[in-house]
């Protein structure tokens, strides 16, 4: 047999993808898995590797063994469609940890859709309603949104903060039949963090399981954004990672139609025109617009200028000084208690449907703790510390 520090050889290329595919350079690399530096570019100028080092090198760049066993690097891509393209640029290569988080969310998704289907649950008729090349109708699905969510038009106002706003929206949502996930990191691991520059949220349609993920690394007033712009996909029946921070117009009719539907979802025209006599002459009537709606001043800005309140040039001088200052930090809504952390990452919905497959024995342990992220006396405690009724 042949012993797991003896050499074996591999492809240099393959070896140089692993390190580049997680964005490490060769010292940093050398640093996850002690070693000099120069024994990784050896690596990857002669192949030469043992198993052993095979698998602490997988490890440390969160490849799939099996990859680096390859004769030619793989060319990965996101599964769903990628609209976080801008202007005639291609879109950026996705992360690994995109690429992880949107597997697991369809892993999640096709479980439930199997053990729904399985257990007599119905399809819901609002998911792909409204064709997305119908752009007139985008004040039709704001309302069908809201219908479908049990919220009235003026439902944010009496949530006192953003936290209140997007928990209550969250709420409505999975009590219509949506898998809501909110997560700053990768799964558990609070080492490898989403960058929210990278993407705000993506969209998951199916009839029985559709599922929203929102980055909950982004600032706390754009999320409550992303969710409504993830539901309008739903509704749409466009699946696909969107990246809509700066609001500006997108190459894709359908991010563009989502737009348009999440800001009058959040900031109805007909609120707006009525509150806007009380702010147009005060020195931050974005800020105020933002505090009522529970929106950031960004979508503020950019609905004033929609529903031609303010000019182009208004809204660009206060864009360009907005972006000069910059913007508080990035925050996570998940606050500081563990179990507070997994209502927003695994959700109470989603939490409750696992818990009760596994104890009618449609579902393992094993694979329970692969869904949740959660496993052994950790998942024996979740339906307690959720508040799940069984």
């Amino acid at each position: 047999m042949t012993s797991r520090q003896e050499p074996i050889t591999l492809q240099p290329d393959v070896l140089r993808w692993a390190r580049e595919r997680a964005d490490l350079t060769p010292d940093e690399l050398a640093r996850k898995v002690r070693l000099k530096a120069e024994r990784v570019l050896e690596w990857e100028r002669s192949g030469e590797i043992s198993m052993d080092w095979a698998e602490r090198l997988a490890d440390a760049t969160h490849s799939p063994l099996g990859y680096l066993f390859l004769t030619f690097p793989p060319v990965e891509s996101l599964s769903i469609r990628d609209f976080r393209t801008r202007s005639n640029e291609s879109p950026a290569r996705p992360s690994i940890d995109l690429l992880e988080t949107v597997y697991a969310m369809q892993h999640r998704q096709e479980w439930l859709r199997e053990e729904l289907i399985a257990t007599g649950g119905e399809p819901l008729a609002f998911v792909g309603a409204y064709h997305p090349n119908a752009n007139g109708n985008y004040r039709a699905v704001a309302d069908a949104m809201r219908d479908a969510l049990g919220l009235a038009d003026d439902w944010v106002a009496p949530a006192p903060t953003w936290s209140d706003a997007i928990g209550l929206l969250r709420d409505n949502a999975e009590a219509a039949g949506i898998l809501v996930v909110f997560n700053g990191v990768v799964g558990n691991n609070t080492s490898r963090r989403l960058n929210p520059d990278e993407f705000q949220g993506f969209a998951l349609v199916d009839e029985y399981a559709p599922l929203i993920f929102v980055n909950n690394a982004d600032f706390k007033a754009a999320q409550i954004f992303t969710l409504a712009h993830e539901l309008a996909h739903l509704f749409t029946g466009e699946e696909g990672v969107s990246a809509i921070a700066s609001l500006l117009p997108s190459e894709h009719d359908v991010e563009q139609l989502c737009n348009k539907i999440a800001a009058e979802f959040l900031v109805p025209e007909a609120d707006l025109r009525a509150f806007w006599p009380y702010v147009a002459e005060h020195p931050d009537p974005y800020q105020q617009i933002a505090r009522r709606f529970k929106v950031s001043r960004i979508v503020a800005a950019r609905r004033a200028l929609d529903l031609e309140l303010i000019d182009r040039a208004a809204f660009f001088d206060f864009y360009n000084e907005h972006k000069a200052q910059g913007t508080q930090s990035r925050q996570s809504t998940d606050g500081g208690n563990f179990w507070n952390t997994q209502r927003w990452r695994v959700g109470v919905r989603f939490a409750t449907a696992v818990v009760r497959a596994v104890k009618g024995g449609r579902l393992s342990y094993r694979e329970a703790y692969a869904l949740t992220g959660l496993r052994g006396a950790t998942f024996e405690n979740m339906p307690g510390k959720m508040g799940i009724r069984l």
